[in-house]
């Protein structure tokens, strides 16, 4: 294990921290951070909207009429998740403008000039996100590179207001990029593709979403995401990236799926992962907090770490377990944390599968405690059991490997005491 560990450090930690840091995968992360609040919210309204529970939706009819009152959500939905595209497009160029040192703004703006320039209208929404992220990319390259050239820079007299200045530098650069947006639309025009976001999504988008919806897809985001945390690189962040590209567009599919009174067609999205697996964290922490109390609760050591993690670990923080057991690096926890995860995704997997509980048709905040995330994330009683049932696999998991830590814990503690005695 030691050697593994050695090896690890050497060639593979160096490599990933590079692939985490790479300027594009930060801009695409970071972007979807700001959006975050809109998607929950989006989902909350939907939930609101699409409660099943007959006597509120009777209630709510009576008193205020159904399309009165769930306009609202509607309004809502609106400018939220109808205009998720448009936000990335903007955000995604404006992360990447500024690791260049550029204008951030114009380059936003620009990106989603672009964006509308290539036939975005009809994919602002979701459904147009894979479309947004490549436009933001791109046109915060071109208009990068060229914003650099000074032969493309309009210097404006002394006088002019600063921001006129700056607005007419970025003009030409602005001109030249949207212009090939628009001549790459005519060209597909051209060839007959004359809604490109939505051929877009038949062809790549929807495909992919489909592929990262299988069992194996599910058990392998499980895996890496622990993985990369034993060695202290933020697994959650590094595949954050992916998880967004494939949540979002889940998301929303399964809302309007819930709303027409159909099945919910992806498992896999965000939500399945926060209130099925990843209870109290990475590695579902939290049952080995448990574990800890139950089995392991004379070790003071353990005793600190976990009566200071508990309250951040019922809101799915467990940086305090990572580096104050510690987790990280800690070969003795390191088949736990990878296994349970893994476990605990098949359960959940097959549990929606064959159709014990829905899928996740909302998405609470990551804070959301256990049980609690799975009952809003599903609508449904349902997903609470399954969490809960998960919780107590994750805690049955992690006790053997808790007591074993103990046993070498009270050892080392014997023999540094014996050492001392020796010593006097």
């Amino acid at each position: 294990m030691n050697g593994f560990i050695e090896f690890m450090e050497t060639h593979f930690i160096p490599r990933a921290s590079k692939i985490g840091a790479q300027r594009h995968l930060v801009a695409i992360r970071d972007s979807f951070i700001v959006t975050m609040p809109l998607m929950i919210l989006g989902s909350l309204v939907v939930l609101i909207n699409n409660l099943p529970i007959p006597a509120y939706q009777n209630f709510m009819n009576n008193i205020f009429g159904e399309e009165l009152w769930k306009s609202f959500g509607g309004n809502v939905w609106n400018g939220t998740f109808g205009i998720l595209s448009v936000l990335v497009a903007f955000l995604v160029a404006h992360n990447l403008a500024k690791d260049y040192d550029k204008d951030g703004v114009a380059a936003g703006v620009v990106s989603v000039a672009s964006f509308f320039a290539l036939g975005g209208l009809t994919g602002m929404s979701s459904n147009g996100l894979f479309i947004a992220l490549i436009v933001g990319l791109v046109s915060a390259e071109i208009f990068s590179r060229l914003s650099g050239n000074d032969k493309l820079v309009v210097t404006m007299p002394e006088g002019v207001p600063p921001a006129v200045a700056k607005s007419f530098a970025a003009l030409l650069p602005a001109m030249i990029t949207i212009s090939i947006f628009g001549l790459i639309c005519t060209i597909f025009i051209g060839f007959g593709v004359t809604d490109i976001v939505t051929s877009f999504y038949d062809l790549v988008q929807q495909p992919f979403m489909g592929l990262a919806n299988t069992l194996p897809s599910a058990l392998l985001l499980a895996f890496i995401t622990p993985f990369l945390w034993f060695f202290g690189l933020h697994g959650a962040n590094m595949i954050e990236p992916l998880m967004q590209t494939i949540n979002a567009p889940a998301i929303e599919a399964n809302m309007a799926a819930v709303t027409n009174g159909d099945v919910a067609p992806y498992i896999v999205n965000k939500p399945f992962f926060d209130s099925f697996v990843n209870l109290g964290g990475t590695g579902a922490t939290l049952g080995l907090i448990i574990a800890i109390f139950i089995f392991a609760r004379r070790n003071k050591a353990y005793k600190v770490i976990t009566g200071l993690s508990t309250a951040p670990g019922i809101f799915n923080i467990n940086e305090p377990m990572m580096f104050g057991l510690p987790i990280v690096l800690n070969p003795i926890l390191f088949i736990p944390f990878i296994l349970t995860p893994v476990v605990l995704v098949l359960v959940a997997y097959t549990a929606t599968k064959i159709g014990l509980v829905p899928a996740a048709v909302t998405m609470p905040p990551w804070v959301t405690p256990p049980i609690i995330g799975g009952v809003l994330a599903t609508q449904s009683i349902a997903g609470g059991v399954l969490a809960a049932v998960n919780l107590v696999i994750s805690v049955v998991i992690y006790a053997p490997f808790v007591k074993i830590a103990d046993i070498q814990a009270t050892k080392k503690a014997e023999e540094a005491q014996a050492e001392e005695n020796s010593v006097v």
